[in-house]
């Protein structure tokens, strides 16, 4: 991703649409070298344990794709700004806004929030992210009477287990009832 824009330029354009939340320090491929491709599907479940229990305190961690002052980080609020910008922003080359939320649209892993927010009357784009004991999606859910809301849950497990159902379909009913709430708020 970063051969064709570099880096800093990737943090420069973030800053210049005010999208300060996010910290992008290293390129996406190297979230791929943890210890669960390392070990393999028999040592996994290693893998998930020292992503758990290797935090320290003060968010540091002895893996660096989790260490917080080292990794790519950003909040669930710059997650969903980032979104805002791509469906509501009159700054963007109008192409590129549309491309984008194609791609996004095209989403294959809809095991999290999709069946919680695609429905018959409404439409649901996001993108997924996992890394070890991190399950995160960030989405728009678009109605047929033209609102639409951003949606973001970032969750950590604490279960040494790569697979877990229950917890994507959680996720999910958790994240529906909270936007619920809030749109029958205002």
């Amino acid at each position: 991703m970063f051969t064709l824009t570099p880096l800093p330029a990737v943090v420069a354009e973030l800053r210049r649409l005010g999208l300060t939340g996010l910290a992008v320090r290293h390129r996406p491929a190297d979230l791929t070298d943890t210890p669960a491709e390392s070990l393999g599907p028999q040592g996994v479940h290693l893998a998930y344990s020292l992503a758990i229990g290797a935090a320290t305190t003060g968010r540091g961690h002895a893996l660096p794709q989790l260490h917080v002052s080292r990794a790519n980080a950003g909040s669930a609020r710059a997650a969903t700004e980032v979104l805002q910008e791509l469906w509501r922003s009159k700054t963007n080359d109008p192409c590129t806004g549309e491309r984008m939320r194609d791609l996004v649209a095209a989403n294959v892993f809809r095991q999290r929030l999709a069946p919680d927010f695609d429905t018959d009357s409404s439409s649901w784009s996001s993108k997924t992210g996992t890394l070890l004991n991190l399950r995160h999606e960030a989405g728009v859910v678009e109605h047929a009477d033209g609102s639409a809301f951003a949606v973001t849950a970032l969750t950590q497990s604490t279960v040494s287990a790569g697979v877990q159902p229950r917890a994507e379909a959680v996720m999910g009913h958790v994240t529906c009832t909270l936007s619920d709430h809030l749109c029958a708020q205002g």
